[in-house]
């Protein structure tokens, strides 16, 4: 017998990703019936499902009209772009959130102390290309910021808030890191997130784009957070999952709906399910049927769990971040997904749609 409740864990996937009832089935039904069909087949393709685009267009659809009043409300020296789940299309929610980045181009921080220290010490510069080494002298070369970057993102802040609170009225400036709205003709949140840009060794070598990294400003503490790198990310993701023809985002799915039917503590984020997921060799199943993709995923849990060394190489997305290196909690929560992925495999194979 099945251990898992199917039809019920269906209708609550269905209800999430298509809460207006938006989707047309039909491909998904032609897909179910072309194998042997089961209640647990039919959960995996659901849960690996996106979101249908009319859903996602009107979260993007919400961010931009934010930034619209933004730069019409007189908004200058700011660049605007978008991070998060909805830019890789691997979120799992039809009213799903939209982060609206909006950044300093003011001025920007740089890995001063890296730069210097390779253009100082022959022996690390042997592993740089001399154009690579150009790019860091020039890097090098620009001088410092007159202002007070600090000061600039409190103004970018507050100016974003006067804006903002007088148009949605449903809107929460409480937040340290990031100003919400709720656009209601939407019916649509969007996170509005100040921040400025960051430039690693890694981004001033590639030629920044994509590799540049954003803090987050906390008006709290008047201060810029640690750096992330979503945008080389949101792009990696994307990429290799169009190569996989969409298999890598159907595991990122489908790992993220395991965790929010499980009663058991999973403390992963999407950072670490796209990092879990991206690690795996595309060749192991860029040619595989959606359910056979399930036994995938459980190997590679399986083996992190097992394996301390892989678990602790496993690097984020954009190669600068460790995902489970001295966090033992988190090596837990990869045990308790396991325990959820399990059951899916077993009734898999007791209904022998797994051989």
């Amino acid at each position: 017998m099945p251990t898992n409740n199917y039809r019920d864990l269906i209708n609550n996937v269905r209800r999430q990703i298509d809460p207006e009832n938006l989707i047309i089935e039909k491909s998904i039904q032609e897909e179910l019936s072309s194998i042997s069909y089961a209640d647990v087949l039919e959960y995996v393709r659901y849960a690996m499902n996106g979101v249908e685009p009319a859903y996602t267009q009107r979260s993007k659809d919400a961010g931009e009209k934010v930034k619209n009043h933004l730069v019409s409300g007189g908004i200058a020296n700011a660049e605007y772009r978008y991070q998060g789940s909805v830019m890789t299309n691997t979120h799992v929610k039809g009213y799903s959130d939209v982060d609206l980045l909006v950044i300093s181009d003011k001025f920007y921080q740089v890995d001063v102390l890296n730069i210097k220290g390779i253009l100082t010490e022959a022996s690390r510069q042997a592993y740089y290309y001399p154009d690579q080494l150009n790019r860091l002298r020039v890097e090098d070369s620009v001088g410092t910021y007159g202002g007070s970057g600090l000061d600039d993102l409190r103004k970018l802040r507050m100016d974003s808030e006067n804006i903002l609170k007088n148009i949605y009225s449903i809107h929460d400036l409480a937040k340290p890191k990031s100003i919400k709205i709720t656009n209601t003709n939407l019916k649509r949140d969007v996170d509005i997130v100040i921040a400025n840009w960051y430039d690693d060794v890694t981004s001033v070598i590639s030629g920044k784009g994509d590799n540049r990294g954003i803090q987050v400003y906390n008006k709290d503490y008047h201060i810029q957070g640690k750096v992330d790198y979503p945008f080389i990310s949101i792009d990696r993701i994307n990429n290799k999952s169009t190569i996989t023809q969409g298999r890598l985002k159907k595991m990122i799915r489908f790992l993220k709906n395991l965790k929010g039917k499980s009663t058991l503590a999973i403390d992963l984020n999407s950072f670490d399910f796209n990092a879990i997921c991206y690690d795996i060799d595309q060749a192991k199943y860029q040619n595989l049927v959606f359910h056979q993709l399930v036994p995938v995923l459980y190997a590679q849990l399986k083996n992190l769990a097992i394996n301390q060394t892989a678990a602790d190489n496993l690097i984020s997305v954009d190669g600068r971040e460790y995902i489970f290196r001295n966090q033992p909690q988190k090596l837990q929560s990869l045990r308790n997904l396991i325990t959820e992925i399990e059951s899916i495999v077993a009734d898999l194979k007791s209904s022998r749609v797994l051989l």
